[in-house]
Parts: structure tokens; C-alpha cells; sequence
């Protein structure tokens, strides 16, 4: 099976470490960066053939990966020279000739991809998101008002629940032609263009540990998690996880 990874964005809000390595290279537990627990996890999976979407950064990306085989992958590299989004890139992109999964290059997770790729092939659906319950604390007292001003309402730092996209994307072929090419779009208009068209969309709710690490907060999270994590994330090792190459060595 084949999955893409978009890898190509600037990571401004983990600056000013981003202005160093891009966020897929931002390392967490045993120096190991978040993009490549991502590509061990699809290895594990089934996965064989991995595209990075890159842009920002993409020598370092393309110099410490090389071609996938020190991790067991075929990997290839599809540069945009211009931003286009989160799904413009896939209209770069050639083979995807059957059901293939895209995702963020900077999540952490214990999704089962297997699960979800066959809750997505039940559903008959063009689309599958993996989706995941977020809480949000607001620290404020939050007050309801009517149109007239009145205040009808008053809560002390109320937590709300949103379901959110986890950035984990299952899709047909017949998405791709949803998308122009070179076109700038995201995965919400995306989305949207395809429940106009008439495609089915369907939502894969997911209650294990998830994590985007596009915030600082975020990101010092996870690196804490990764250690006790660390079996159910990357699963039994027959032997020690290969030392990962220096940047230097690999330019």
C-alpha cells in the first residue's frame, strides 16, 4: 500500500528551533525524529512505498532519509516550489492508482492504520478522516448574552468538546480528480468539494493517544509520552532501532 506525507511546511510555530531542522526532523525520545516513528509505524503496518510532499527544508528531509532502505521503505520525494496547501499536493503526484493513505508529518499516534483502512473499504466512502475527540478548556468566565446585550448565561472556565481531524486521511483515486492541478487547496475545502459533488465522506473516531505537534506545549508533551509509549507506538523490536545517520554525513 502506498501512503503520502506532507513534510512540507515551515513549522513557525515550533520556532526558533523550526529555523534549524523542519518540524518532521524535530527530534522526541532517543533522538529519533517525529517523522520517522511515523514511517516505522506504516513499515509495520504494510505499508511499502511512502511520497514525502516536501518543500521547506527538503535537502535536509531527502539527505536523512535517502531512498527508505535503512527503514525498509521505498521512499520518493515530490517537491512543490510554491505552497499549495495541504491537499494541492497531491495534484503532483502520479500512481496513486488505488486506496492510499495521506497524513501529517507531525502527529503522534497509536492508530492502528490497518483498522481504519478497513473501516474505509466497508464504507464504500471516496474519503475516510481519522477523527478524535479534543477538550478545550477556556480559562475565562464565559458569559451568554441576548441580542439586547442581556446577560442570560455565565459560565466559570467551561471545557468544550470538539471532534477534530487528527490530520490521518484514508482516499480513493477518484478524489485526486477533485483537485486541480498546481491548485492551492486544503483538506476542508477538499472535503467540502467532494459532499457538494455527492461522494461520501465518512469519519473513523479514534479514542487512543494522539498528539499534533504543531505547538510548543504539544511538542514537550509528547516527548515526555514517547518513553512510556514507546512499545505501543513502534511495537516489539527484534533487534535495537538502527542509529540514526548524521545529517552531515548523509549532505
Amino acid at each position: 500500500m502506498k501512503a503520502v506525507i506532507l513534510a512540507g511546511g515551515k513549522g513557525s510555530r515550533l520556532a526558533p528551533y523550526t529555523k534549524v531542522l523542519p518540524k518532521p526532523l524535530m527530534p522526541i525520545g532517543d533522538d529519533m525524529p517525529i517523522l520517522e516513528i511515523l514511517l516505522r509505524q506504516l513499515k509495520r503496518y504494510g505499508v511499502d512505498e511512502v511520497t514525502l510532499a516536501v518543500g521547506y527544508s527538503a535537502g535536509l528531509l531527502r539527505a536523512f532519509f535517502q531512498d527508505g532502505s535503512r527503514l525498509g521503505l521505498n521512499i520518493s520525494y515530490s517537491f512543490e516550489d510554491q505552497p499549495l496547501g495541504t491537499a494541492g499536493p497531491l495534484s503532483l503526484l502520479e500512481g496513486l492508482d488505488d486506496t492510499f493513505l495521506v497524513m501529517n508529518g507531525d502527529v503522534l499516534t497509536s492508530l492502528h492504520f490497518p483498522d481504519l483502512i478497513d473501516s474505509h473499504r466497508k464504507s464504500g466512502a471516496a474519503a475516510t478522516i481519522a477523527s478524535y475527540v479534543k477538550k478545550v478548556k477556556i480559562d475565562l468566565g464565559v458569559l451568554r448574552t441576548s441580542v439586547e446585550r442581556e446577560v442570560v448565561g455565565y459560565m466559570e472556565k467551561p471545557t468544550y468538546e470538539f471532534t477534530v481531524s487528527m490530520g490521518i486521511y484514508v482516499f480513493e483515486p477518484r478524489v485526486l480528480s477533485h483537485i486541480g492541478y498546481r491548485e492551492h487547496l486544503d483538506f476542508p475545502d477538499l472535503v467540502l468539494r467532494l459532499v457538494a459533488a455527492g461522494e461520501k465522506v465518512m469519519s473513523y473516531p479514534f479514542e487512543g493517544y494522539w498528539m499534533d505537534l504543531g505547538r510548543f506545549e504539544d511538542y514537550e508533551q509528547a516527548v515526555k509520552d514517547f518513553e512510556q509509549l514507546k512499545p505501543q507506538l513502534l511495537g516489539p523490536q527484534d533487534e535495537e532501532l538502527a542509529s540514526l545517520p548524521e545529517l552531515s554525513e548523509q549532505a
